[in-house]
């Protein structure tokens, strides 16, 4: 039995998976990991979602306010033995009705280029690619993306 649970940063289950996709994410970012980790703190998360697969946290993602209008989707990540299975689709879609139910308008987001499965993602899930925001502006292995939500 699988469940999708909102929560917040506080969550143990969300916390646990946070520290696998930094884990994750060190090893490919190389050097450029400690530039992309002072942006993806979740001390200031409020909507935070966990996927659950028999009582186990399979997958997380949050979304964290952008600009008033802008919900950012932060923190994605599903355990790679529960890759394949349309996971990821369900948590980036109760996370854009989210941010849809809280009154804002799209989502951004940013990934990176050595992380094509997460680029194919949010293409096939009508994602489009859109210029560097912030404070990626000018980051090479930066690609941001954005989407209206209903």
């Amino acid at each position: 039995m699988s469940t999708l649970v909102r929560t917040d940063a506080t969550n143990k289950d969300f916390i646990h998976l946070v520290a696998l996709l930094d884990r994750d994410l060190a090893i490919r970012d190389g050097e450029d990991h400690a530039y992309y980790d002072q942006f993806n703190k979740i001390d200031l998360i409020k909507y935070a979602v966990v996927f659950y697969e028999d009582e186990t946290p399979v997958a997380c993602g949050a979304i964290k306010e952008f600009d008033a209008k802008s919900m950012e989707v932060k923190r994605m990540y599903t355990l790679p033995e529960s890759r394949g299975k349309g996971i990821a689709k369900k948590v980036l879609t109760e996370l854009e009705a989210w941010a849809s139910q809280l009154g804002y308008e799209r989502c951004v987001l940013e990934t990176g280029k050595k992380q094509p499965e997460a680029i194919a993602l949010y293409k096939r899930f009508g994602y489009t690619i859109t210029a560097n925001y912030g404070q990626y502006i000018g980051i090479e292995n930066s690609v941001c993306f954005e989407k209206r939500v209903e």
